[in-house]
């Protein structure tokens, strides 16, 4: 009877992604909606254009920063140590930015006319500069990807030769993480820029911006990547990791995190020092209105400072249940800020009317349909890494051990060729 129980029980794997599943169901219903009703369905006005899907949108791109940043340690510092991370990494990477063009295609409100900013080239833009950065960086990763698919037994049982070719590509790491470094350097910090260019917000137009946007995308990016890599290894046999690798690059995390508190601080600061109409105001309503819990708890308290203490602490930071948490409230916190960044610009409102400027307010809270679509896009990204790291090794810091192996005997332990007769 035993024996027949254990047969029939259903697995947590399989119970976690039929959870997940039906939330991406759910977020289905909610896509086909806007795409049948345009954005009328959702709480996005002429004020408030950008709202939780452009949120998601920033966070997925911020969180896959970790692709460019193990990427260039492994193959431009020559930390090949790393290498295993790194390819966890970019699959995350892979994940955010498909989850990012998602989201974008809901939020444009004509998704048919998605090719436009690749055939109608806007270089004044800086939008269409992140457009453009997206679109090939999101190629980069797809090639630099590609031996990873090469792992499944479809592929490597019945197209063994397809398998040959794509797992080849591997060679191409190194030029791809030059030019993803590039690509991807240039639109994190854009991003930030698209809002630090704008001229008639005060709150907004900000050079420092772009500045934080890249900073706070490095931390976001890599803390992910150790945080999917621990929680894979203590539910599935399947992931394997390393935890002296985690934990030398959670240091590193906690002093950019320190690098970053640091910009966040006198960037606020500096606002203080004049009244200029709707920045001042903005910065009331972010530190002491609707936002300042957001503000002070979600991205200052536990975002950065409580991480900081963890993770740069030897004793809290060696043990794996604080660094996992400390490195899943840096994400957060990053989200936190892309949040708070988005929508402060737009709760406040300045008016250039003829004599002194005017100041106004205005709300802002997701729709059901924002809620569902935004929810179906991230169950759509944790589905697929829960099925990256059964199906495709994604967290394996043991798979390139031979290699490495081979790489380090010294020339004098190497066969000696026989001599010629």
């Amino acid at each position: 009877m035993l024996n027949v129980m254990k047969r029939t029980s259903i697995k947590p794997f399989t119970l976690w992604v039929a959870f997940l599943s039906l939330v991406f169901a759910c977020g289905l219903v909610g896509i086909a909606i806007v795409f049948w009703k345009g954005l009328s369905v959702t709480n996005l006005t002429d004020l408030v254009p950008w709202g939780l899907w452009i949120t998601i949108d920033l966070s997925s791109i911020a969180m896959s920063a970790g692709a460019f940043t193990l990427c260039a340690v492994v193959y431009i510092l020559g930390l090949k140590r790393y290498q295993p991370l790194a390819r966890t990494a970019t699959f995350v990477g892979l994940i955010g930015y498909s989850m990012a063009v998602l989201t974008l295609m809901l939020d444009i409100g004509r998704p048919d006319r998605f090719w436009h900013a690749v055939v109608y080239w806007n270089t004044h833009s800086v939008l269409w500069e992140v457009t453009m950065c997206v679109t090939l960086y999101f190629t980069v990763l797809l090639l630099e990807s590609t031996p990873l698919f090469a792992n499944l037994p479809l592929i490597r049982n019945r197209f063994p030769w397809a398998a040959a070719r794509m797992t080849s590509l591997h060679h191409m790491a190194p030029y791809l993480a030059i030019v993803g470094l590039g690509l991807s350097m240039l639109h994190q910090s854009s991003l930030g820029a698209t809002y630090g260019v704008l001229k008639a917000n005060p709150y907004w137009y900000r050079p420092d911006v772009a500045v934080l946007f890249i900073m706070s995308a490095v931390a976001g990016g890599m803390s992910l990547t150790v945080f999917a890599s621990m929680l894979s290894a203590r539910l599935t046999k399947r992931a394997i990791i390393k935890d002296e690798l985690l934990e030398r690059v959670a240091y590193f995390i906690g002093w950019m995190m320190v690098a970053y508190l640091y910009f966040r601080f006198w960037d606020a600061f500096s606002m203080t020092y004049t009244y200029q109409a709707g920045r001042t105001e903005a910065l009331k309503v972010l530190t002491g209105g609707v936002l300042s819990f957001n503000f002070w708890i979600g991205e200052i308290l536990l975002g950065a400072v409580v991480p900081i203490i963890l993770l740069l602490n030897k004793k809290t930071r060696m043990m794996p249940n604080v660094r996992m948490l400390a490195v899943l409230l840096i994400a957060g916190g990053v989200v936190a800020f892309r949040w708070d960044t988005n929508l402060i610009g737009q709760l406040v409102m300045v008016s250039y009317l003829p004599g002194e400027p005017t100041v106004s307010y205005t709300k802002y809270a997701p729709s059901l349909i924002e809620w569902m679509a935004g929810g179906g896009i991230i169950a759509y990204g944790l589905m697929l890494f829960s099925l990256g790291v059964r199906y495709l090794h994604v967290v394996d810091h043991t798979i390139y051990e031979h290699e490495h192996e081979t790489e380090h005997v010294p020339a004098t332990a190497k066969p000696i060729p026989a001599a010629a007769d």
